[in-house]
């Protein structure tokens, strides 16, 4: 079996940033050190015909059978990415190779498949056992950012990167490069790392009015933001990126419907609902979808939060109401995946109320009340009373005056006249 690293690096090994890796239409590579590089066959061509190198022996790289079959394989993987993503956009080395390994077994090379699958997995034990000093940052070369424990860490430019290029994926007239640019004008040495986050967010929204589609960008900059406080509260993982939440979308669920029944803010009946069944529903693409206004109005008014962290994140935040609506139902884990896919994809959208209350220890859904005060003091202020608390949790208020009596009625009980309404409005 070969030990050349080519097979693992398939997908450049040029540790500078490309800039064409930004260029907008185009497939982009995010290596495991986080930087991202422009896709190219040729890696892809070199790799497989390592693999059939290694099972076949070096005679073969004359033979014009491997050739061919190399062409062919490296041409389906490449049309395979391009008729996903026909506008561009970006994949992780890892479904390259994963790729590469379901093109080798399509074409009936086993022999081949199969080395491929053992080189990988060894490839990946080594990384797992390597010290954390040999990970490789591309770290800028004047900046370091200040943890939280108050520890100092380069300021890590692949992972900057990586984000900026996923908020701008799929838009055009939007230019990752000047966000990097503008963002580290305003970076010092020893910035917090939440400063960097909220650098990039204030950066992009200043090109709103520039172009419309920044708003996206900053929606899916603040994200990141979202992303590292829910994940962490709920001890998932430190961070994540867009196309990492695939994944961690499902592991979160439970976690969340957990936390938020711990601290009594969620109903306990949730957690008897299939939360895995759910978890593999929900659609972490939908995040891309926010403009920046909706997604800061979701995070200031409507996300559960414990002690001002935000634990619940969007599509959970879309799959909580769901439950909440679902919980009566005889299929609620089908009806509950169907309020999802309405709420989520923006179809269809509930009142405030709902979205506030539902799967929460108190359910109120309505958005509007209409009542009728009657015509005697107890049953007014009875009234009020009954306004403040649906005031209380987001109820919209109506209320029919029309039987209190006139400014100027006689009143049996005091002999006294009706001072009318207008002083109890007042109240």
């Amino acid at each position: 079996m070969q030990t050349d690293t080519t097979r693992e690096n398939s997908q450049g090994s040029d540790s500078n940033l490309d800039l064409s890796a930004t260029a907008p239409g185009q497939l982009r590579v995010i290596k495991r050190n986080g930087t991202v590089v422009p896709y190219t066959d040729d890696k892809i061509t070199v790799a497989i015909t390592k693999a059939f190198l290694a099972v076949e022996g070096g005679k073969a790289a004359a033979s014009s059978r491997i050739h061919d079959t190399v062409a062919r394989l490296t041409e389906q993987v490449t049309a395979t990415f391009k008729r996903r993503m026909p506008s561009g956009g970006t994949i992780h080395i890892e479904e390259i190779q994963d790729q590469v390994e379901l093109a080798l077994m399509r074409a009936g090379e086993q022999k081949v498949a199969r080395d491929y699958v053992i080189y990988r997995d060894a490839r990946s034990k080594e990384r797992a056992n390597r010290a954390p000093a040999e990970d490789t940052v591309q770290a800028h070369p004047s900046i370091r950012i200040t943890r939280a424990d108050g520890t100092f860490a380069p300021l890590d430019m692949g992972r900057l990167n990586t984000i900026v290029t996923e908020a701008c994926e799929g838009l055009a007239e939007v230019d990752g490069d000047l966000i990097q640019r503008e963002t580290l004008k305003n970076l010092y040495d020893g910035v917090a790392l939440s400063d960097v986050n909220t650098a990039l967010v204030m950066t992009a929204r200043t090109l709103v009015e520039r172009e419309p589609n920044y708003s996206f960008v900053t929606a899916r900059l603040l994200m990141d933001t979202l992303r590292a406080e829910g994940l962490s509260f709920l001890e998932v993982a430190e961070s994540a990126t867009h196309h990492e939440m695939a994944d961690l979308y499902a592991k979160a669920l439970p976690a969340y419907i957990a936390k938020g029944i711990e601290f009594d803010l969620l109903n306990p009946v949730l957690a008897t609902f299939d939360l895995e069944k759910l978890g593999k529903a929900i659609n972490h693409e939908r995040d891309q979808q926010f403009t920046y206004l909706g997604l800061q109005t979701l995070y200031d008014r409507y996300f559960i939060h414990k002690d001002g962290v935000r634990f619940e994140l969007p599509q959970i935040f879309f799959m909580r109401v769901a439950m909440g609506l679902a919980i009566e139902e005889k299929q609620k884990e089908d009806r509950a995946i169907e309020f999802y896919n309405l709420l989520s994809s923006f179809d269809y959208m509930a009142s405030t109320p709902t979205l506030f209350n539902a799967g929460t220890q108190r359910p109120q859904l309505s958005s509007c009340y209409l009542t009728t005060v009657p015509d005697d003091l107890s049953g007014i202020y009875h009234a009020i009373h009954d306004n403040a608390m649906l005031s209380k949790f987001a109820g919209g208020l109506g209320n029919d005056w029309t039987p209190v009596r006139a400014l100027g009625s006689w009143i049996k009980g005091t002999n006294g006249k009706s001072q009318g309404v207008v002083p109890f409005l007042k109240v």
